[in-house]
């Protein structure tokens, strides 16, 4: 059985993560400049797509560094988590998004690292794509602590892209719409609509995925 991959797009029509030649090929593919590269694994894919597509050294030396320092999914619980780590902020909330494919069934949720509890979760829903969850799931936990009136709980994500569209105050998604997304759609629209009529007090925080392993949000697909 051939090797299972994972494909980085650095630079491409819709940087991110694929798990297939085909869907990487469409973004690569007559891309002035694009940037891209296979790894065997999504967690080593996970790390360099963090990294610079130039720093390979820096991307091989934390691929080694995350194997040998992190236990195995499940090993250590939340308040393990947090008595190793002490610099990791207890009081705040986790975010995380999956998706089977791009696109795919997508989903994603928000968990209190207080106690454990999953605040939220939504999906899977056809059609979707990682940073598109990743996104949605830090605007749901943005709306939720401002329904809340709390305007200093943290909120943790490991995803650049979701930060920066929040940043821009709306999504950079580059699928084209169609029926079989319309509902993707939608909720892109509404959360930018949400971001770009609210401001945003509370911080968002990077989740340290070299260092402390899988974000407590994540969906144990790796």
């Amino acid at each position: 059985m051939a090797q299972r991959k994972f494909y980085v797009v650095w630079v491409g029509r819709e940087p991110g993560i694929y798990d297939n030649w085909d869907d990487c090929e469409q973004q690569v593919a007559m891309f002035p400049g694009a940037r891209y590269k296979a790894f065997t694994s999504q967690t080593a894919a996970t790390l360099a797509f963090r990294g610079s597509p130039d720093d390979q050294e820096a991307i091989v030396r934390a691929i080694a560094d995350h194997n040998a320092a992190v236990p195995p999914p499940g090993a250590v619980g939340l308040e393990e988590l947090k008595e190793r780590f002490p610099e990791i902020n207890g009081n705040a909330i986790a975010v995380d998004g999956a998706c089977s494919g791009n696109p795919g069934p997508m989903e994603y949720q928000g968990v209190d690292l207080r106690t454990g509890e999953r605040l939220f979760h939504f999906g899977p829903l056809d059609g979707g794509t990682n940073n598109a969850a990743e996104y949605l799931a830090l605007v749901h936990a943005l709306a939720l602590l401002y329904n809340r009136n709390d305007s200093h709980t943290p909120i943790y994500s490991d995803s650049r892209i979701a930060r920066s569209w929040i940043r821009n105050k709306g999504h950079r998604c580059r699928q084209e719409r169609s029926v079989a997304n319309a509902r993707l759609f939608e909720l892109l629209d509404r959360a930018d609509r949400w971001v770009q009529t609210h401001q945003i007090y509370n911080p968002i925080l990077v989740w340290d995925t070299e260092r402390w392993g899988e974000n407590p949000a994540d969906f144990n697909r790796k």
